[in-house]
């Protein structure tokens, strides 16, 4: 009669040792159960008048949104330089903004705001496209906004840095700018990006560098090209899981890139970064800078007109996504300069990838 004993021991031990050996390595890859799908109404017109602002918005109709931008048409000639961001903002309801009480202000929002702002010209080509990333993950099933603000600024061409922090054991998801109030047409926010609430970065006035990991607070940068204004505000926004969620297996990876540019007068740049395959990409920033600002305390760019118009989630190239998409991998910067040469001057873009470890 045949033995089969030994050969079935000898696969149960396999099996015993097999499984062990997947608990014991370190590093094994568990599923990412985060996926974002980006939703866009598409332009909305305007501003047609001057020193004056229009608020267009997008809306998950599932998830909730972790980031977002806006995407700035602007015509040709030199009426293209009076066109700019004013805002890019999580909204409770498509319209409210958070504007009051600092600290967490919100919970589990669903709608992203794209303000777009004029300077002293105008054209019938304005217009701005909102975007809301619209996130979901089996483990992070609730996000809280914090909102931080100073007044400001008012000196001309000096930025304003204003930081919002994530509280304890929650995890930065993303964030948001804005600069109030529209009238004062030079008035804009150049910046807006991921940072650490740490020596190392200046307390937000350092942007996350390329590959750092679970930055944990969202800095603006508010500029005055021109002076003025007595009740210049700049607020800025961070988008964070909510509380008594373990995070401690959630990575966010930072992706960043710089480029010269624009430097000539009344013209733009664009400058794109991708999540690789380090995470889903939750949300993005950009910057019209003076350079080097992963480095170095945030600086301002050459000349005072300088200005974004678009911040926004798009392919390798460039181009924007379109409404639906669910592989959205990159983060796209549009940068322009005023009516004046503008040397020295660099266009700045991160995205935020990030794997919740489920």
């Amino acid at each position: 009669m045949k033995n089969n004993f030994l050969p079935r021991l000898l696969a149960g031990k396999a099996l015993v040792i097999g499984a062990a050996l997947a608990l014991a390595v370190p590093g094994v890859a568990y599923a990412n159960t985060v996926s974002a799908i980006v939703k866009t109404p598409g332009a909305t017109a305007g501003p047609a008048g001057t020193f004056s602002e229009i608020s267009t918005h997008a809306d998950c109709s599932s998830g909730l949104v972790s980031g977002g931008g806006i995407n700035q048409a602007i015509g040709t000639g030199t009426s293209s330089n009076g066109n700019h961001v004013n805002g890019t903002e999580p909204s409770a309801d498509g319209s409210t903004e958070y504007t009051g009480t600092t600290g967490v202000v919100g919970t589990d929002n669903t709608h992203w705001l794209g303000i777009g702002g004029s300077g002293g010209a105008v054209n019938g080509s304005f217009s701005s496209t909102p975007y809301a990333v619209c996130f979901t993950s089996n483990l992070i099933n609730h996000t809280q906004i914090v909102m931080n603000k100073a007044a400001g600024p008012t000196t001309s061409a000096s930025p304003l840095a204003v930081t919002a922090t994530c509280p304890a054991n929650t995890v930065l998801l993303g964030g948001g700018a804005r600069t109030t109030p529209a009238d004062v047409g030079s008035l804009k926010p150049i910046a807006s990006f991921p940072t650490f609430n740490n020596s190392a970065h200046d307390f937000g006035l350092k942007a996350a560098a390329d590959s750092e990991t679970n930055p944990d607070s969202w800095t603006a940068e508010g500029f005055n090209g021109g002076g003025g204004g007595t009740t210049n505000t700049t607020y800025a926004y961070a988008i964070c899981s909510g509380n008594g969620i373990n995070v401690s297996g959630v990575t966010t990876k930072v992706h960043y890139s710089e480029v010269s540019g624009p430097t000539s007068a009344t013209t733009g740049q664009t400058v794109t970064v991708g999540c690789g395959t380090d995470g889903a990409l939750v949300s993005g920033g950009a910057a019209i800078s003076g350079g080097s600002v992963t480095t170095t305390d945030f600086t301002a760019p050459g000349s005072g007109g300088d200005h974004l118009n678009g911040s926004f989630p798009s392919d390798n190239s460039g181009n924007p996504a379109s409404d639906g998409t669910t592989s959205a991998a990159y983060w796209t910067a549009y940068t322009h300069t005023g009516g004046a040469a503008s040397a020295n001057t660099y266009s700045d873009v991160w995205a935020l990838c990030a794997n919740d470890g489920v």
